[in-house]
């Protein structure tokens, strides 16, 4: 276009003419900055514009700062009480005592030990909105939890993965009461138990199976860890198993010549690592933890293999959940045909020891759209990511899931190190993000 112009010197003072004689509009579009332009091509929701256009909710947003030292103290409450995996009565009860003082008195445990407290909407036709964050952390007993503060900086296990968002969850309840504000579907806030690992998300399982709330779900929100900008839309699943393999085991130098069981150990990991996986959808394997055998001068009649698969496709996980059980049986066979057998064999067995379900909520989703307009209303910039949380469950059974952050920033999660920054200006960012996303998926009354 360029040569053509500079080539008709008539035609550029035309089209000079005709860019000056257009609306101030037109003539400035061109000049609109990126975030500008993306926030244009991404309208607030319908849903989220009654929330930002309300009184109401400036006057919550307002409630939020004033609590924000009450927040903070909270949280050092929560996070110095131990959740261990399997271990999360003690901090469940404190979290149950500190929803009541915040303005809501029915608050049960289910049989599993997450804590759920209802806040009722004006529809009693509408579906419920789940809102959650777990109450346990990676740290075995006897961790020291005891938070430390440098300036806005507080360290402590588990302080930002998952207890910060436990601590913004009651403070967003306190600032809805003190606004006065009303929502159209029942709000189901949740202490959910078994998130971690071994937990193998067991406190949400137990809700979506037991739970009729849960069941009827219009959508599911897990605030999930310290920091923002990260909107999990795809939940990773993952298959982990225990790999048990036993032989007759021997005299390292009496039996030489046997079958070992670490041999056929080891021809499990290398052909494991042989197996080829796609970088889209991102699939992942791992052998984790290895462990077994008596002494140095001992053929092991038992070692273990633990191995971790992971993928936000479902059939990718079970392609490579199958390549393992070939390659295990394989190299047993190989393990038995090479060595003496006279005395047993080598064989193996699995013991499964988690399997998240894979699932994913769409990008153009009511629930998706309200997160981000959310966000970029509070200057947040966000991206959708994966990851497995909580809301990987009712993504796998069709319900509308996402996983935010709890605000402000953070570091060094699941390491005893780890912190979170909780200077007011960020971390308001992100709690009023979270607020107006709940109050966009669960209808503002007016």
């Amino acid at each position: 276009m360029g040569r053509a112009v500079r080539g008709n010197l008539s035609v550029a003072l035309a089209l000079g003419l005709a860019m000056l004689a257009q609306p101030a509009l037109a003539k400035t579009a061109p000049a609109k900055t990126a975030p500008a332009a993306k926030a244009a091509a991404n309208p607030v929701p319908p849903e989220l514009a009654a929330v930002l256009a309300s009184k109401r909710f400036a006057a919550a947003r307002e409630a939020l700062r004033l609590d924000h030292p009450r927040m903070i103290e909270q949280l050092v409450t929560l996070t110095e009480v131990p959740a261990p995996p399997f271990g999360e009565a003690e901090r469940g009860s404190t979290f149950a005592a500190l929803l009541r003082g915040s303005g809501l008195p029915e608050v049960t445990t289910d049989a599993v030990g997450n804590v759920i407290a209802v806040r009722k909407g004006t529809d009693p036709k509408a579906a419920p909105l789940l809102v959650a964050a777990h109450l346990d952390t990676v740290f075995p007993a006897g961790t020291d939890v005891k938070v430390k503060r440098e300036g806005t900086r507080l360290m402590a296990p588990g302080i930002g993965d998952d207890t910060r968002a436990l601590a913004v969850m009651l403070s967003i309840i306190r600032a809805l009461d003190k606004a006065g504000i009303r929502t159209k579907r029942d709000v189901v806030f949740i202490g959910n138990v078994g998130e971690e690992g071994p937990g193998d998300l067991r406190g949400t399982r137990h809700l979506f199976a037991q739970d009729a709330r849960a069941k009827a779900a219009a959508g599911f929100i897990t605030i999930d860890g310290a920091g923002q900008g990260l909107i999990t839309t795809q939940g990773v699943g993952s298959r982990r198993y225990r790999l048990t393999f036993s032989g007759p085991g021997g005299h390292s130098y009496g039996k030489f010549g046997i079958v070992n069981p670490m041999a056929a150990l080891a021809g499990t990991v290398t052909g494991l690592y042989a197996v080829p996986v796609p970088q889209d959808p991102r699939t992942t394997y791992s052998a984790s933890v290895v462990g077994g055998g008596t002494s140095v001068n001992t053929i092991p009649n038992e070692v273990f293999l633990e191995v971790d698969i992971r993928s936000v496709a479902p059939a990718e996980v079970d392609r490579v959940d199958a390549a393992l059980k070939e390659i295990a049986a394989r190299a047993v066979d190989q393990e038995n045909a090479a060595r003496d057998t006279s005395g047993g064999k080598v064989s193996v067995t699995f013991k499964p020891i988690g399997d998240r379900p894979a699932g994913s909520t769409p990008e153009d989703s009511a629930l998706v759209r309200i997160a981000f307009a959310a966000a970029r209303a509070q200057g947040i910039e966000s991206k959708a990511g994966s990851q497995s949380t909580d809301a990987n469950v009712p993504m796998s059974l069709g319900i509308p899931a996402i996983a935010i952050g709890s605000g402000g920033s953070g570091g060094d999660a699941h390491a005893p190190s780890e912190w979170i920054d909780v200077a007011e200006g960020p971390s308001l960012a992100g709690m009023t993000a979270a607020m107006a996303t709940i109050l966009g998926a669960a209808g503002i009354e007016r």
